[in-house]
């Protein structure tokens, strides 16, 4: 019998098993090999993938990964959960509020199947990327659709007959209580430091350039969400900058490069630099690693005192966060028709 509940997916890209590099040469192997990812064609890319980048990256990888890693496990997905278990909380029994993932554990197909499991016929799914890319939130669709469809290359699913119904709550990157929840959360950061910033570095994740040019609008609403939040915030233009990190390979991606940014802040006359990422709305290596320890050491190298920069925690599941995703789910309509 069908249950009257309705399924909400709060869906993210992933994270390996295990700081290791045997768990990150499956993990890489799977998301490097998404061509919404890598476009490349894979006769190019693919041989170049196994041939030497998951012969070195993967214990490169691990090493970075141990650094964040928690007694409980990966950041991503413990705080993944405890924003899931928050949203719960919130929406009630109406729902059932459970976390999948395009690469890795858990799986958006194992979310799925719980859901179908549990005789819920209908979900909503929620991509936890506030600004739309065919790299983060076009990959979440690709793999919502596998597992729902049952595409006959999914072990399970050979002989499925039925196929949910299925929500997807449009990018939010513009959201009033998504800029509420970030103006809120810099705040609370900022009330606790000694002597407040003199510079915000709002950084986003980056994309190969080529993308944008070919349609993806994932700079144009980085800077629609940057704008909002300055104008939230009172940021007068020298009050703060935008940059975009992340980038690997040899092709121009957007810029300027957090990387070039951190580094030339001292130069600036930049003493006290407030980072912040508002395109990962739950910690992972890329916020805790790559800006935290490296970006911390990028200022360094500037000539910047490292003791005074600022990495600001993603939202994760601050109240003001989670009760703007529940209001999205509630806005998208999902809870109309439900008891």
């Amino acid at each position: 019998m069908a249950s009257q509940k309705i399924g909400v997916l709060l869906a993210q890209l992933g994270s390996p098993d295990a700081p290791t590099a045997q768990a990150l040469r499956t993990y890489l192997k799977q998301f490097l090999s998404d061509r919404r990812v890598i476009d490349y064609h894979p006769a190019l890319w693919q041989p170049l993938l196994r041939g030497i980048i998951l012969r070195v990256r993967p214990a490169k990888s691990a090493r970075l990964y141990q650094r964040i890693w928690l007694k409980e496990g990966s950041p991503l997905v413990v705080y993944s959960e405890a924003q899931a278990k928050g949203l719960q909380a919130r929406l009630g029994d109406r729902c059932r509020v459970i976390v999948g993932m395009t690469y890795g554990n858990p799986s958006i197909r194992d979310a799925v199947r719980t859901l179908e499991a549990e005789g819920i016929t209908q979900i909503t799914v929620l991509p936890m990327f506030p600004q739309y890319s065919s790299t983060t939130t076009a990959s979440i669709y690709d793999a919502v659709y596998a597992a729902a469809a049952g595409r006959r290359s999914m072990p399970g699913y050979e002989n499925k007959r039925f196929v949910p119904t299925l929500r997807f709550i449009e990018p939010y990157y513009d959201h009033p209580g998504y800029i509420q929840a970030m103006k809120q959360h810099i705040e609370a950061q900022v009330g606790e430091l000694d002597q407040p910033p003199d510079k915000f570095v709002i950084t986003f994740h980056g994309i190969p350039k080529r993308y944008t040019l070919t349609g993806d609008p994932y700079r144009q609403q980085c800077e629609r969400t940057a704008a909002l939040l300055a104008e939230a915030m009172g940021w007068s233009p020298d009050d703060w900058t935008l940059s975009f990190q992340s980038q690997f390979g040899r092709e121009e991606w957007l810029q300027p490069y957090t990387e070039d940014v951190l580094t030339g802040l001292h130069a600036q006359g930049v003493e006290r630099p407030f980072v912040f990422s508002p395109g990962f709305v739950t910690d992972c290596l890329e916020t805790l690693d790559e800006l935290g320890n490296e970006g911390r050491e990028q200022f360094a190298h500037g000539g910047g005192h490292a003791e005074s920069f600022y990495l600001a925690p993603c939202l994760n599941d601050s109240p003001v966060w989670l009760d703007a995703l529940a209001a999205l789910v509630l806005e998208s309509g999902s809870l109309t028709n439900s008891i």
